[in-house]
């Protein structure tokens, strides 16, 4: 019996779709095919307009979501996470492999693909590791100061195609804006006619038909309007171009460049590629999570994550990750198991080979206006406004994220926001609270507070310590000690309520019995109470325990005060001390006297 479920065990972690496989029954399979369909329909314009922000053929885009948005399904742990192309993994790529290549072309292409196989081999690794706790680090801020930065480098990058202007490749996003003005003049109007209805009719259609697609929409109404004005002009006066048709076929099968030079210049943009797209998927899939009590396994999200590109890196796909629209279209459209996302790429396949060949008759304006609808939508001024509001610190990581976005490298300016994340982190938990306490007579049973007009007891201080004591705490805390020692040369006990304290590493340890010796020396002892067992069980593994004194820990304050007040307080103090701080105080103090 163990043999077969240890066998059992064995599997369902390798393949983690038998775990929701039981889950699937006629009415959820319905639900699922129907949102797969809804799914794969609005995945396909974003699909080309995607590529077009990666610099890719607008097949790419679409491939991108076909066979990793099928393995991210399997061999993820998310019920409703759908992967494919998205907005920030395609503009992390453009800005890293536009300077090596010509975008678009054969070389560009076999960058981006060894790009996606990089991420997904380290993607694999991380996971496989169990290092999954690593996107917690990162944090939200970051992501919405690139994500708007992202946007107006979209906005701007299609500048040439909404206005139809022949504009230099590689400006810089205010260079772009620049040239618009400079160039005024030459700006086709036919073309910018085009691209003005496409974005005023994907606008209105969001918001008062939000149940079509508006997308789509928006591409049918450019695409009937140049139809139109190259009837009524003709194309030798329009100079309206299209994308051209998509190839109705099968992803091909694709090499990625795996030569040791290659691998050396994308190896910066891998990391930076890989970090992000984990963020965003895994914050993804525990925000849909959250809504429905699934539990998600970051680690086995990342295994997933890291299978589906390196299989798209061999089915002509480059870097996905999941997709916030898509994931959430899935879950509203009444998604129970990952089988939607699954049909959601199946469905694509089908749809390409049907449609493919219209593409010939979408414009590039109308998809310069489909790609500002799609960075307008990315930018979460929601968040934006909350976060400037609330806090400073927070501000600063996501401003600086977003300026380094707009001037800088992207992988750069990724790195920069994750390092500003973490020294912010180490800043707030190096500097643990340490707070005053002392019975407060206004409240029930003589409740503790941290009241400083409250009279403290003249020979012994207690104190809470709120944080975890580990080697970047140890100066803060050891300064406040000093402090709490100058401030009352009398008060030579100390009491430590123990039970904000989460963990204690080795420096922490010897700080705490460095203190004890002190107290000792000063004629006064260190006392613990309400001690978590984590942290108890980190003082005894050396010598730590032994010399702050077992006999010097207490379950309870009330343990710790009765033991002190009758084994440690001077009772000639006691006898002049007007303010009966402890219960103690009022019940003992005349017996102590007369002893």
């Amino acid at each position: 019996m163990n043999l077969f479920n240890n066998r059992s065990a064995w599997l369902m972690n390798l393949f983690p779709f038998l775990h929701w496989a039981k889950k699937v029954n006629g009415n959820s399979l319905r639900k699922d095919l129907a949102a797969g369909l809804i799914g794969a329909i609005v995945v396909l314009p974003q699909g080309v307009a995607f590529a077009a922000i990666a610099g890719m053929p607008p097949e790419y885009g679409l491939y991108a979501g076909m066979v990793p948005a099928i393995i991210a399904a399997l061999f993820g742990s998310s019920w409703h996470l759908v992967s494919g192309p998205t907005t920030a993994a395609s503009i992390v790529l453009f800005s890293a492999l536009s300077e090596m290549a010509q975008p678009g072309s054969i070389d560009y292409i076999r960058l981006a693909l060894t790009l996606t196989f990089m991420v997904g081999i380290i993607q694999l690794v991380m996971g496989v590791i169990r290092l999954g706790t690593l996107v917690n680090f990162i944090s939200h801020s970051v992501v919405i100061g690139f994500t708007a930065g992202a946007a107006i480098l979209i906005i701007t990058n299609q500048l040439k195609h909404f206005f139809g202007l022949d504009m230099p490749r590689g400006l810089q996003f205010y260079e772009s804006i620049q040239f618009v003005f400079v160039e005024i003049e030459n700006i086709n109007w036919h073309i910018t006619t085009i691209a003005l209805t496409t974005l005023i009719v994907g606008i209105v259609s969001r918001k008062f038909i939000p149940k079509l697609p508006y997308l789509i929409v928006a591409m049918v109404a450019g695409s009937l309007l140049s139809l139109l004005l190259n009837a009524l002009f003709g194309q030798d006066v329009t100079h309206i171009n299209t994308i051209g048709a998509l190839p109705s076929s099968l992803p091909p099968l694709s090499t990625p460049d795996f030569s040791l030079q290659t691998i050396k210049e994308l190896a910066p943009v891998a990391f930076a590629a890989t970090l992000f797209a984990l963020t965003e998927a895994v914050s993804i899939a525990r925000s849909i999570a959250a809504k429905t009590g699934q539990h998600i396994d970051g680690n086995q999200e990342f295994i997933g994550q890291g299978l589906s590109n390196i299989a798209g890196s061999f089915f002509s796909g480059y870097v996905a990750t999941g997709s916030f629209n898509r994931s959430g279209l899935n879950y509203e459209a009444g998604a129970k198991t990952p089988i939607a996302a699954v049909s959601s790429g199946v469905f694509l396949i089908l749809i390409v080979l049907l449609v493919a060949p219209f593409a010939s008759y979408l414009p590039n304006a109308a998809m310069a206006a489909i790609l500002f609808l799609v960075a307008w939508g990315i930018v979460d001024f929601h968040h934006i406004k909350k976060i400037a509001k609330s806090s400073r610190s927070e501000s600063v990581i996501l401003f600086t994220t977003f300026f380094a976005t707009l001037f800088l490298e992207l992988d750069f300016a990724i790195f920069l926001g994750v390092m500003l994340s973490l020294i912010h982190y180490l800043s707030k938990t190096s500097k643990p609270k340490i707070l005053t306490r002392v019975p407060d007579p206004r409240l029930p049973r003589r409740a503790f507070n941290t009241d400083t007009t409250l009279p403290e007891c003249p020979q012994l201080k207690i104190i809470r310590i709120d944080g975890s004591l580990f080697f970047g705490a140890v100066n803060h805390v050891q300064e406040n000690f000093r402090r709490l020692e100058n401030e009352s040369l009398q008060q030579k006990n100390l009491l430590i309520v123990a039970n904000g304290i989460n963990f204690v590493d080795i420096a922490g340890a010897e700080l705490l019995a460095a203190e004890a010796q002190r107290r000792k020396q000063r004629g006064g002892k260190l006392f613990f109470c309400a001690t978590k067992d984590g942290m108890y069980e980190q003082l005894s593994k050396g010598d730590h325990l032994e010399s702050i004194g077992i006999q010097n820990f207490f379950r309870t304050k009330t343990d710790a005060i009765t033991s002190i007040y009758n084994n440690e307080m001077d009772p000639v103090i006691c006898q002049t001390c007007e303010h009966r701080i402890f219960n103690e105080c009022s019940a003992t103090s005349d017996l102590k006297i007369s002893l």
